[in-house]
């Protein structure tokens, strides 16, 4: 059984596919063709005369397209071709067997379907394999389909599952396999639907290094691939096969990277989350008044007894910030005043939940315990049981109040309360009250010269070197002095593994290279510090994790996973894999726009018709240049030659300000 890792992902979502790389579906582990939280089939297996093709090589020619070769007899004069194809509705297979003997070929060519209809959840926690396999019905010679609760999945053939065909030398013969599915909508009011519209972008990078065009490029098509939508409101669902949903962090940090390519993303995602703000208290959901939900779904997903997330769940303690500086960045990069004004009483009650909700035990920091004994244990965006441990290895006591989450909050109320002055509105409350926060924040977090993890619930430091510090760059908390010393930190090899940042620190008692947040390398988690560092001035730090980033893309076919491990480049040439890492995954694709918008320093306030292009004094590169960018809704082209910046293209009504 082929571990998640080694599976070739074919998505246009709500629709993915997850095979080896024969292109077969045997029913084992996560194999299958999904859509909407569901595995719609299991078995999708072709063999030739009773033998399964000998698997040669898969073309990945897109995010949604692939062709899989195989060769079908010893002479290796048979071969059999399957192109599969999937959209946004559905899934279609051509598969075609090639005779290059010189003498007639006659065989029988078939195909074995089948499926379990599980939940995403079982699939997840293996319960599936429990599964009964649903009875086929047939329509005809060539329609087949299977049904259970409402899910309805049609596979039509031609000319059925079985040929005999008869190809003379260099003759060639096609079956085709369409696949499509109804699911009944969700009681929850929230359904995982496709966009109306298909997205093409046009930005594109040349770099002096061919990688990371390649490395854009791909990441751009996987972007593509995962979004889904709320009538016309965009947004990118986290991840294949698990979290293809809207989620408030991930779909919020994904589209705010990816504002300078498509700024009308982020609007989207941002008035998808403003419909599902909080507006009461309910322990069972962790919803509060104001409060941006973790995830949404069709359904609860039912992980265990002790582990049940409803279908719309509110269990995070950053996606409320997050939604307040994504909307400050879509409104400087030119996101249409009065699609801001609309979204500013949600923008209020958000800040209003920080102050009024986020801090229970009112000692003005924000922290987070699961009160309903079902939900999830820790709240940021390390949301495992072990992500927040002392250097022994004790995992730190609830509640806890995490370094970034308070990162986040004063960048909120800054950006919040500039916001409100520029729409008439007084943000003197809130800048007072970040002000505070950064005082509070000096005289409690800092902990053998660095920032400390997180407070636990006995207002204990929880000492530690992690990556969460790196978050806490460029949001105006830190001063210069706290910067530079969090800089050096990250530039240590106990961090830096060559590959990306690490979660923890080499010098921790549980690092892990491949723990899920204790060791491993996030993209996303690195490229928000690389964002960090160009903005306080550590170019050098950046752009050493600009380069790991560009190595490991190489490593992984410039599709980045959602983490992956990483000894250093003293034992390896390329990262380890995680076995069960999302590979498109969102703000991992999102991350190769922003660490090179980054890296340009490219700062606009298109509400004050200024265009600031501040490049880092050092980068891994002799030329880049970014083109098809997006700013105030005028295209927008910047390049890098020789340590001299230069804008091509940008819209006229804006300043340009060059250094």
């Amino acid at each position: 059984m082929s571990q998640q890792h080694e599976l070739v992902t074919a998505l246009a979502a709500p629709w993915v596919v997850l095979s080896p790389r024969s292109g077969q579906l045997t029913g084992s582990g996560t194999e299958g063709v999904y859509a909407r939280d569901r595995r719609l089939l299991s078995r999708l297996a072709v063999t030739v005369d009773g033998v399964e093709p000998l698997p040669l090589q898969v073309d990945e020619q897109s995010a949604s397209t692939h062709v899989y070769v195989a060769k079908v007899d010893r002479e290796e004069t048979a071969l059999l071709y399957r192109r599969r194809e999937v959209s946004r509705d559905g899934m279609t297979e051509h598969i075609t067997l090639v005779n290059n003997s010189r003498e007639t070929l006659t065989c029988r060519l078939e195909v074995a379907l089948g499926t379990d209809l599980a939940g995403i959840v079982q699939v997840r926690n293996s319960s599936a394999v429990t599964l009964p396999t649903i009875e086929p019905q047939y329509d005809g010679l060539s329609r087949i389909y299977w049904e259970n609760e409402g899910t309805r999945v049609t596979a039509e053939l031609d000319p059925g599952t079985t040929a005999t065909p008869e190809l003379a030398p260099g003759e060639q013969f096609t079956m085709i396999i369409k696949v499509i599915a109804s699911v009944p909508r969700s009681v929850s009011g929230f359904d995982i639907d496709p966009p109306v519209n298909t997205i093409v972008y046009t930005a594109s990078v040349h770099c002096s290094d061919h990688r990371v065009e390649r490395w854009f490029a791909r990441s751009l098509d996987d972007v593509q691939a995962l979004q889904l939508a709320i009538g016309n409101d965009r947004y990118l669902g986290a991840g294949p096969p698990w979290y293809l949903t809207l989620f408030g962090r991930d779909s919020l940090i994904s589209a705010g990277m990816l504002i300078p390519v498509d700024p009308e993303l982020a609007a989207g995602t941002l008035r998808a989350l403003a419909a599902w703000q909080g507006t009461k208290v309910d322990i069972d959901t962790a919803e509060q008044p104001g409060k941006i939900p973790h995830e949404l779904r069709a359904e609860a997903a039912e992980h265990g007894t002790d582990f049940v997330l409803p279908p719309v769940y509110y269990g995070t303690h950053d996606a409320t910030q997050l939604w307040i500086t994504t909307l400050h960045k879509a409104w400087r990069w030119g996101m249409p005043s009065d699609q801001v004004s609309e979204l500013l009483p949600n923008l209020r009650r958000g800040l209003e939940w920080m102050r009024d909700y986020a801090d229970p035990d009112g000692d003005g920091f924000l922290e987070y315990i699961d009160e309903s004994g079902h939900g999830l244990a820790n709240q940021g965006w390390k949301d495992s049981d072990d992500s927040v441990q002392w250097p022994n290895g004790d995992i730190a006591t609830a509640p806890i109040a995490l370094c970034e989450v308070q990162g986040y909050a004063y960048a909120a109320a800054v950006r919040g309360a500039e916001l409100l002055d520029a729409f008439g509105e007084s943000g003197d409350e809130w800048r007072a009250w970040a002000a505070a926060l950064q005082e509070r924040f000096r005289s409690a977090f800092w902990v053998d010269g660095y920032p400390a993890i997180a407070l636990d619930g006995a207002k204990n430091a929880v000492a530690g070197r992690a990556s969460n510090m790196g978050h806490l760059l460029g949001t105006g908390l830190l001063d210069a002095d706290e910067e530079q010393r969090v800089a050096d930190i990250l530039g240590e090899d106990d961090l830096d593994s060559g590959f990306g940042l690490r979660t923890l620190s080499t010098t921790m008692s549980r690092f892990n290279p491949i723990g899920y947040h204790t060791g491993s390398i996030w993209p996303h988690d690195t490229a928000m510090t690389v964002q960090g560092l160009y903005a306080t001035g550590h170019d050098d730090v950046a752009s050493s994790y600009v380069a790991g980033l560009v190595r490991a893309a190489e490593g992984f076919d410039y599709r980045l996973p959602e983490l992956y491990g990483g000894r250093g480049l003293s034992t390896e040439i390329r990262p380890t894999p995680y076995p069960g890492s999302c590979r498109p995954q969102a703000w991992a694709a999102a991350s190769a726009v922003a660490v090179l918008v980054a890296a340009l320093g490219i700062e606009p306030d298109a509400p004050g018709g200024t265009l600031t292009i501040n490049p880092a004094l050092s980068l891994p590169w002799s030329e880049l240049r970014l083109e098809g960018l997006k700013v105030a809704g005028a295209p927008l082209t910047v390049e890098w030659r020789d340590g001299n910046a230069a804008v091509l293209e940008a819209p006229r009504d804006l300043q340009h300000l060059v250094s």
